[in-house]
């Protein structure tokens, strides 16, 4: 994951790049968070709902999960955050909390708003219905950033789709073919109009194959920075270890402050 991140353009010089699990206020504000907040608000968030449905019964882990990403939000009095489509109701969880707390022990989080790019949801290559997802039993239905191009031409082209042969941008009654219009928009800098007018008098066959050619392009100087970064494991290490000290700067007074209002000490 942190070579990705630093593959995809985060500066560890301008970002603190660390590991959650390496700064222990992350989870003791979470505790305190968790009981802000009632069952019933966490009952109806889109992920609990999906993936407890999937495996049948979800863990209390995955339950209490948005509560944990608003800890993460909120230690550092986070302002604006980058999230997908899917995301923006666990936001809004934040966004409550900090509403509660404030109302409660006095003014001190503010609430975090949304940041949403022009693409704000990928979906499934397999089921335009549903996000794309790593973590997807579908192989083929996920492009991933350390995909060969090979694979990535392999998925796009089974990417499912329709009967209808011309590419047109219609999410609600064409969603295959519309996804992979945003996925070219994405990947190539253009607009969703832009996009449509390259696929003029193109099939949705031939126009499987501009876009993996775009996504290919977009992703292989990340694939390759990847592979590169991997080769140096004690370079990410301590750039982790670095990191996880400048996240503890930051989250150990604001997590004192919130012990002294709720009267930890």
């Amino acid at each position: 994951m942190a070579a990705s991140l630093l593959a995809c353009g985060i500066d560890p010089k301008t970002s603190i790049l660390f590991q959650q699990s390496q700064v222990s206020e992350h989870t003791e504000l979470s505790w305190i968070l968790g009981c802000l907040t009632s069952m019933p608000r966490l009952r109806h968030l889109p992920q609990w709902k999906m993936k407890s449905k999937q495996k049948s019964e979800g863990s209390v882990g995955l339950y209490t999960y948005p509560v944990l990403q608003a800890a993460d939000i909120l230690l550092y009095k986070s302002t604006h955050v980058p999230v997908g489509e899917d995301q923006v109701q666990h936001l809004e969880l934040a966004q409550d909390l900090a509403r509660i707390f404030n109302h409660t022990y006095g003014d001190f989080f503010p609430e975090p708003h949304a940041l949403l790019s022009a693409t704000r949801k990928v979906k499934s290559l397999r089921d335009p219905s549903s996000k794309m997802s790593k973590s997807d039993p579908q192989k083929m239905a996920t492009v991933s950033l350390t995909d060969s191009p090979d694979d990535i031409s392999l998925k796009i082209r089974r990417a499912v789709t329709d009967f209808t042969s011309e590419v047109t941008f219609d999410p609600v009654g064409r969603p295959g073919v519309s996804n992979l219009l945003l996925m070219h928009s994405a990947t190539a800098g253009i607009t969703v109009e832009e996009a449509v007018a390259q696929a003029k008098g193109l099939d949705t066959g031939a126009y499987k194959q501009l876009v993996a050619e775009a996504v290919i392009q977009r992703l292989r100087p990340i694939r390759e920075e990847i592979e590169r970064l991997r080769t140096d494991r004690g370079h990410l290490e301590s750039l982790l270890t670095k990191g996880a000290l400048r996240a503890r700067e930051l989250a150990a007074p604001v997590l004192q402050e919130v012990r002294q209002r709720v009267g930890f000490s």
